[in-house]
């Protein structure tokens, strides 16, 4: 290619077919660098905004919460750590408390799972269901699922155990809080690190 002497690009061949390659080349340079623009948005949508407004200073807030002492709940105690009216989320599987705070952004209001913060989870997860009618307002003492549904809510508990502090049990209506010590509440952290 050289210039034609009119500021025009022409090819060896001659003619003006050098002027249409070097404007398509232009052309398809501009739509590469609308397309990586559109990809760089679409992510930012995606993974940027997932915990809504203010998620991640919400984010910061929870992981700042010190490790929460050991003591039961009840259902109507249990609601008030939902993630949205207190920043630590706690959800229930099988009669046990977990603090799952460190996974707000699978527990969390805007979460995927959001629907078991506050909540005994058990019900939903043995039947891999994510709808609230899958979930009890009541304790839920879980005698009407399958044998296969038990174990999979014993497999859940194992997989929280695993990945989550213990804070507690679910306390069936009228049963009495346990006294936890400070020396018990001590072991189990630092066991599960």
């Amino acid at each position: 290619m050289a210039d034609d002497g009119q500021g025009r690009l022409r090819t060896e061949g001659g003619g003006a077919g050098g002027a249409v390659v070097a404007g398509g080349e232009m052309l398809l340079s501009v739509g590469l660098l609308a397309l990586a623009l559109l990809a760089v948005y679409r992510l930012y949508l995606r993974w940027g905004t997932r915990n809504g407004p203010g998620g991640a200073a919400r984010q910061g807030e929870a992981a700042a919460l010190p490790r929460m002492k050991r003591r039961d709940f009840s259902l109507e105690q249990l609601r008030e750590f939902d993630g949205a009216r207190n920043p630590r989320i706690l959800l229930a599987v099988n009669g046990k408390v977990f603090d799952v705070t460190k996974g707000s952004k699978f527990y969390g209001p805007e979460g995927p799972y959001g629907i078991f913060a506050g909540r005994d989870a058990s019900r939903g997860l043995a039947t891999f269901c994510l709808d609230k009618d899958a979930l009890r307002d009541e304790y839920d003492d879980l005698s009407d699922l399958n044998a296969v549904q038990m174990e999979s809510v014993r497999e859940w508990e194992m997989q929280f155990k695993e990945k989550y502090d213990y804070v507690g049990r679910l306390l069936k209506p009228g049963e009495e809080p346990s006294e936890y010590t400070d020396e018990e509440d001590t072991k189990d952290h630092t066991k599960q690190e």
